[in-house]
């Protein structure tokens, strides 16, 4: 009883103070070998450090310590804008849980990487972390099919996030 009151309690508190709660559960198998490579990214949620980033990747490439390589670019307001990237750092969580990595651009501080979605061939990816302020929409090639990007953001609605937020980014053909 006492459980079940302070559950309630915590949500109501959740529900009055406007915290968006959404499910963040990672996929339940996952091969990093097959994950390694270039991905482009559909669609994110705004942040500082992606402001105006237009044809954005990330590619992903294993380090000889057994860590992942991290190299996140694009171009500032158009295509043809100024090249921008950046160099990273990731590794698998220490919980062994699949499809939860951790990522660092600034030395020893790491972040979650939380893999959401996953097509079965990998040639989409759907990321986030344990905050429900994250999100990304990553694929192997520059466009996705209107019939898989409808299942996503269905998918992701279903999760509790917010799909109206989402950014969709100009990618070249």
């Amino acid at each position: 009883m006492k459980k079940n009151f302070l559950t309630t309690l915590l949500l109501g508190l959740c529900t009055v103070s406007g915290a968006q709660t959404v499910d963040n559960s990672t996929i339940t198998s996952f091969n990093l070998d097959r994950y390694l490579g270039k991905w482009y990214e559909i669609a994110r949620y705004d942040h500082a450090f992606e402001r105006g980033l237009v044809g954005a990747t990330a590619e992903y490439t294993l380090r000889d310590d057994g860590k992942i390589k991290v190299l996140n670019s694009g171009h500032l307001n158009s295509l043809d804008g100024p090249y921008k990237e950046s160099t990273g750092k990731a590794k698998v969580n220490k919980n062994g849980k699949p499809g939860q990595l951790r990522v660092s651009f600034f030395g020893p501080f790491y972040s979650d990487y939380y893999i959401l979605d996953l097509a079965p061939d990998y040639s989409y990816s759907v990321v986030g972390s344990s905050s429900p302020k994250y999100l990304w929409i990553l694929s192997r090639t520059p466009q996705l099919t209107p019939e898989v990007r409808s299942k996503i953001v269905k998918n992701l609605q279903k999760r509790g996030y917010d799909t109206t937020k989402l950014i969709w980014v100009e990618q070249q053909l």
